[in-house]
């Protein structure tokens, strides 16, 4: 008889099951499986060279093809924002969680640009960043006229600066080659790059890492809060051995998931705001997978490009797992 309702449990549980697993198998688990098996081949879909398996040789070539190395550098430098980001979040949640009048107020005008459409959002920053006349060049020439800047740097230094050209400039503030992965000292200064890295502070300070860090702050016992007080604490010395410490599992989950998110992301600002430009600076390893998919129609190197970015994903995570782990109390 238990044998008899068991099965019928289990019956009636699969059924409830399989539609969300064909679901992860039909739209998740199989095209996962597929770009595997389309990255050991050669698949063109304009056909115009006959399909053959090619085994390694998409890694092969991956490993020498000077663009995918640019690219990856361009990812990289996408994510130098990343720890500001994380700790605007962390300081923007510290000041929303004290016990203020209208304060659920100023959480939801916060928030509000994460629940915005990030396309309009980048249409939006496209507009601020416009050479000609945008806000952001239009209050760096009030600056420099009032303040008659140019005029003082002239006579010190003998030069002047102008309002940087943003989403038209090849300049960065590491001054990375456009044409080789290295450095070149002409080209330090303020560019497309770097107007996207700006704008992902912006959105992301604001956004579902300020949530977790608020809820965090929520739950933190504030019988700990107190006995640090009563002991001659100051509000430093509570951040540093009571807060911050409980915040610890918070912050590695936020650090994990905002390298996926970095290594991952880029795709839209790209698609959006610079189609990619100017001269390939902005071409992150998502849009290059998708140029070398649906524009170039290589999807069997394209696939080889997911798979190592998926790689890289994995060690990245796994490194942060490990070196985290050690300094984490769940």
């Amino acid at each position: 008889m238990k044998t008899t309702r068991r099965q019928r449990n289990v019956v009636i549980a699969a059924g409830f099951l399989l539609p969300n697993l064909l679901g992860f198998l039909v739209f998740t688990a199989g095209p996962v499986a597929f770009s595997l098996v389309m990255s050991l081949s050669n698949w063109n879909i304009q056909h115009t060279v006959p399909f053959q398996w090619t085994f390694l040789r998409n890694f092969v070539d991956l490993w020498h093809d000077q663009s995918f190395w640019l690219y990856f550098v361009n990812t990289i430098y996408l994510m130098l924002g990343l720890p500001l980001a994380i700790a605007g979040s962390l300081v923007l949640a510290l000041l929303l969680s004290q016990n203020l009048r209208g304060i659920t107020i100023y959480r939801t005008l916060f928030y509000l640009p994460s629940i915005t459409s990030g396309i309009a959002l980048m249409i939006l920053w496209k507009a601020l960043y416009n050479p000609d006349f945008g806000p952001i060049n239009a209050v760096i020439n009030w600056t420099l006229q009032t303040f008659h800047i140019n005029g003082i740097l002239h006579a010190l230094f003998g030069t002047s600066v102008t309002p940087p050209q943003w989403l038209l400039a090849t300049r960065n503030l590491l001054g990375l080659d456009v044409e080789k992965v290295g450095f070149l000292p002409a080209q330090w200064g303020l560019g497309a790059r770097d107007a996207i890295i700006i704008m992902g502070i912006w959105i992301a300070v604001g956004g579902n890492n300020m949530l977790l860090y608020l809820a965090a702050l929520t739950n933190l016992p504030q019988e700990l809060v107190e006995a640090a007080q009563l002991d001659g604490a100051g509000k430093w010395a509570v951040f540093k051995n009571v807060t911050w410490p409980y915040l610890a599992p918070t912050t590695f989950f936020i650090v994990v998931m905002s390298f996926i998110g970095g290594l991952q992301g880029g795709f839209e600002q790209a698609r959006v705001m610079t189609g990619g430009g100017p001269a390939g600076t902005t071409m992150t390893m998502s849009y290059y997978i998708y140029t070398k998919a649906f524009e170039e129609f290589q999807v069997g190197y394209a696939s080889a490009v997911s798979w190592v970015l998926f790689i890289i994903i994995f060690i990245v995570t796994l490194i942060n797992w490990r070196l985290s782990n050690k300094e984490v109390n769940y």
